[in-house]
């Protein structure tokens, strides 16, 4: 198995801790796995973007029109780093859905159910369910028991689970 993920964003929506998440998950199911990530403003809200290498890489940087899944946390970076997709990758999208199947509007569901800070989390539940990446939901629930805060563990799995659950 060899997967290329592309996780995008913007300061303070969880790019790297999803990266974090599907890191962990490749290496519990015993997977080879190389990450890299890009966050220089994003204490102002700036682009945050992470690369996600599953398999036998030798490089963690995903080069432009090579990315089989893009995560994207905020809408407005499709514009921005959707060259990174092979022309069949599969984008994942945190807005309003206006009709299209690959897109969850993660925020209205977290803030929802009272925290803005899952976001992130559904839309990771919402592509696991789809079936396109390389685990499965167990193996990110075991990584979110291994890695969260006591405090936020309960929280991290609601938003997980929401996600999984969503159409």
């Amino acid at each position: 198995m060899k997967q290329q993920i592309v996780v995008s964003g913007i300061g303070g929506q969880g790019v790297l801790f999803v990266t974090r998440i599907l890191a962990e998950a490749a290496i519990e199911m015993g997977m080879e796995v190389l990450t890299s990530e890009t966050h220089g403003m994003a204490m102002r809200g700036g682009t945050v973007i992470s690369h996600v290498k599953v398999g036998p890489f030798t490089s963690p940087l995903i080069r432009e029109g090579q990315a089989d899944i893009g995560l994207f946390l905020h809408a407005g970076n499709l514009e921005v780093h959707r060259g990174f997709l092979k022309p069949e990758g599969l984008i994942y999208v945190n807005r309003d859905k206006g009709g299209d199947k690959e897109a969850i509007d993660a925020t209205r569901i977290a803030r929802e159910h009272g925290s803005l800070v899952v976001a992130n989390l559904v839309l990771l539940g919402f592509t696991v369910r789809r079936g396109d990446l390389f685990c499965d939901a167990a193996a990110i629930e075991a990584v979110l028991k291994r890695i969260s805060p006591e405090k936020q563990l309960a929280g991290n799995l609601e938003g997980f689970r929401l996600g999984l659950a969503s159409r």
